[in-house]
């Protein structure tokens, strides 16, 4: 029988830990900020995965 091997990334990633980190700081009351800069390692990641997206299409539109 043939084994299926998966290769993932198998793991929650550095934002997601760092957005769970400050979650957690904040629910605890360590940290006394807005919930903006609290979920912001969220929003600052999909912000750089949506600019490399329209670099990207730029590059392409440029070279062809």
């Amino acid at each position: 029988m043939a084994e299926i091997e998966f290769y993932g990334s198998g793991g929650i990633g550095f934002f997601g830990m760092l957005t769970i980190l400050f979650i957690g700081l904040k629910l605890t009351n360590n940290i006394d900020w807005s919930w903006l800069w609290v979920l912001s390692p969220l929003w600052i990641l999909w912000s750089l995965i949506l600019i490399l997206f329209i670099i990207g299409i730029i590059i392409a539109w440029v070279v062809s």
